[in-house]
């Protein structure tokens, strides 16, 4: 059975100043947790708590209604796969596993059962009487993995765990991660600070900024609807506007630009005419406008990235934005100094308050269970 952990009026404390307040959290049984965010916004301080690495100054962490405040580290059953791997380089793939079992009261035939099951599940068993030196940083990290889930802990803790990896190894290895999370059904918190990471492996995000969570939800929800402009910017790209919202004749418009506004029913009823807001459109949620309408903009540069292209453009208030093409031979490719108009995708646009705190879409809210 999975675990569920917990966590009420969680705080840390570093002498005076408080890195993590009154954090309330609740991760699923058999999830995988992503803590996602800028370095230093408390995701690898929480990790360590839960760990018993670092202290907790107030609240509670539990796992299944049980608190673990003051259980001591060694005691509370947990795998840790760390960045550096940290596995010994003087013992074989076999042996680097079986260290974790070496203080557990099991019997030798289910200590073997157990090492031959978890290098057969995450595909080291070709590999299990090489030393580490003679192994790739995929496969190292293989080993990091199997070592921390064959003791069957209640709960598995990856901090950055592909971050020394390069690109490819980095895509390959978090498919085989999620893939084997899955397959163990473990509670597994995740610590990384890469967007595109984190979207393509969670069950759900947390998306931290100085010690508070700004937004829990599914991968798709943060990126599609952020509840405020620090995930807008954060995961991914967003260009942000300074606008107002209008109303006229019983129909909402959000002002985007002087020269430019659109109809919009997605808004919470609480608006008001005149309101300051701000608007946040992503780089793929343009369209180019054939009548010559929209937004106004001259192309300053152009990236060619393969699948798409991406544009900088600037405004007539000498404003900068992203637009994004896709590479295909209907669209004709935008030349630098070009005049171009662009129309927003309605549906895509996302409003919030002027001091881009909180989302005015109806029912994007900061926590999604």
């Amino acid at each position: 059975m999975s675990t569920t952990i917990k966590f009420e009026q969680v705080r840390k404390d570093y002498g005076k100043n408080t890195v993590i307040s009154n954090l309330n959290l609740v991760i699923k049984p058999g999830e995988l947790f992503t803590l996602l965010g800028p370095s230093g916004c408390g995701k690898t301080t929480l990790l360590r708590m839960i760990a018993g690495f670092h202290s907790i100054d107030g609240g509670s962490i539990s796992f299944d209604e049980q608190s673990i405040n003051d259980i001591p580290a060694h005691k509370r059953n947990i795998g840790m796969v760390f960045q550096n791997y940290a596995i010994f380089p003087h013992m074989t793939v076999y042996n680097n596993v079986k260290y974790g079992l070496k203080n557990r009261k099991i019997s030798k035939e289910e200590m073997i059962n157990r090492l031959d099951d978890i290098i057969e599940t995450v595909k080291i068993t070709e590999y299990k009487d090489r030393l580490p030196n003679r192994l790739s940083g995929g496969q190292q990290q293989r080993v990091a993995l199997a070592r921390a889930i064959v003791i069957h802990p209640k709960v598995l803790l990856m901090d950055e765990p592909l971050s020394n990896l390069d690109a490819k190894l980095r895509i390959d290895m978090r498919r085989a991660i999620s893939e084997i999370q899955k397959s163990i059904d473990i509670t597994t918190v995740y610590v990384t600070h890469d967007q595109e990471e984190a979207l393509a492996i969670s069950d759900r995000i947390a998306v931290m900024k100085d010690g508070f969570i700004q937004q829990v939800g599914y991968p798709d929800t943060i990126y599609l609807r952020p509840f405020n402009t620090f995930v807008a910017t954060f995961i991914g790209h967003s260009n942000l506007f300074q606008g107002a919202i209008e109303k006229e004749n019983g129909v909402t418009y959000v002002r985007v630009t002087k020269d430019y506004r659109v109809a919009i029913d997605t808004l919470i009823n609480e608006v008001q005419d005149k309101q300051n807001v701000m608007i946040a459109v992503r780089p793929e949620e343009f369209a180019l406008s054939e009548k010559q309408e929209g937004i106004r903009a001259t192309v300053k540069h152009r990236n060619f990235l393969g699948k798409y292209i991406n544009y900088e453009l600037i405004l007539e208030d000498g404003q900068s934005i992203e637009f994004t093409q896709d590479t295909n031979l209907r669209n004709r490719f935008l030349e630098v100094g070009g005049v171009v108009y662009l129309e927003a995708i309605t549906e895509k646009i996302n409003v919030y308050t002027a001091d881009g705190e909180k989302s005015l879409i109806s029912g994007v809210t900061r926590y999604v269970e």
